[in-house]
């Protein structure tokens, strides 16, 4: 529901007020790190995964459990990865070699999104700014018509005051004259 906006009334118009995040528009494409389809979402999400505690605990529950099970097992046909667990760091190389570019990518990515959005609500600051000061312009202005209003206010309280010890001076002098000259009065003394 949108609010009326008088059209002299400083600040945004009111078609300019469609769309609460009209600055941030522009920048709309910058929001899915990798694309939208089913292999950026699912890299996303992967590069996402590697910063929380459930792939730091899995990782590491993962990993000692390689190293006990190769370290105490009993006999030499089990053992798939011998000290000094060359599978294992074959294993660490590999998931490195593929995170390392996704948390890269997903970083500089994050970096664009975050000077897209400081430099939308720069401007949303911007236009806040120029808002506050049309309105504090008005204002002053406003003001100045309101100081006028009150002493042209003044100055015909005044006047009618002038006009009303006048009125009453006339009405006096005027009676003062009928009163004598009326027929049967005695002339003042």
């Amino acid at each position: 529901m949108e609010t009326p906006n008088p059209t002299n009334a400083p600040g945004p118009k009111p078609e300019n007020n469609k769309h609460h995040l009209r600055y941030h528009l522009p920048h709309v494409h910058l929001t899915t790190v990798f694309g939208n389809d089913w292999f950026a979402l699912k890299a996303e999400a992967f590069a996402r995964f590697f910063g929380t505690p459930v792939f730091l605990i899995s990782q590491t529950v993962i990993v000692g459990a390689w190293i006990v099970f190769n370290v105490i097992a009993i006999s030499k046909p089990l053992w798939f990865d011998v000290y000094p667990f060359i599978l294992l760091n074959l294993a660490f190389s590999l998931q490195a070699a593929y995170a390392a570019p996704l948390i890269l990518l997903a970083q500089t990515r994050q970096a664009d999104r975050d000077k897209a959005h400081s430099e939308a609500d720069a401007a949303h600051r911007e236009d806040l700014a120029k808002a506050s000061m049309e309105r504090q312009a008005l204002a002053a202005q406003q003001t100045a018509v309101l100081v006028d209003l009150l002493a042209q206010n003044t100055q015909l309280t005044e006047t009618t005051n002038e006009l009303t010890k006048r009125i009453e001076q006339l009405t006096a002098e005027l009676h003062a004259r009928i009163v004598q000259d009326a027929p049967g009065s005695k002339p003042a003394a």
